[in-house]
């Protein structure tokens, strides 16, 4: 009766890491296609003889610390929880980035984002 029962906590750490590691994948390609998008804009508008707006800066540098924030964010809540729970966070993160990063494309592309 006085003995201690422990009951296990949420999924095991080699589940947590393995899933983790294969959206963090997604999440690394998301966060350096922003840094090609931000070099390849600011090539062609210095070439153009400008530079860009700070609003395209902003957009372009959240294109790439976005990732990096909602990874985090995803496996902070997602490693106590189940498995399928901290896939869903992934997946969900990973939405939000794609939608984020669509939008940002077709600002920097149809504005001039050139000064």
């Amino acid at each position: 009766m006085t003995e201690a029962t422990t009951r296990p906590s949420g999924t095991p750490g080699w589940i947590v890491a393995t899933i983790s590691g294969i959206a963090g994948l997604f999440f690394a390609y998301a966060m350096w296609a922003g840094v090609s998008y931000l070099v390849v804009m600011a090539q062609t508008a210095s070439a153009a003889g400008g530079s860009l707006t700070p609003f395209a800066w902003i957009a372009m540098v959240m294109t790439i610390a976005l990732p990096v924030v909602l990874f985090i964010v995803a496996v902070l809540l997602g490693r106590r929880a189940g498995w399928w729970r901290l896939a869903l966070y992934l997946v969900v993160g990973l939405g939000v980035v794609a939608v984020f990063w669509l939008n940002a494309q077709a600002y920097t592309t149809t504005q001039v984002v050139f000064q």
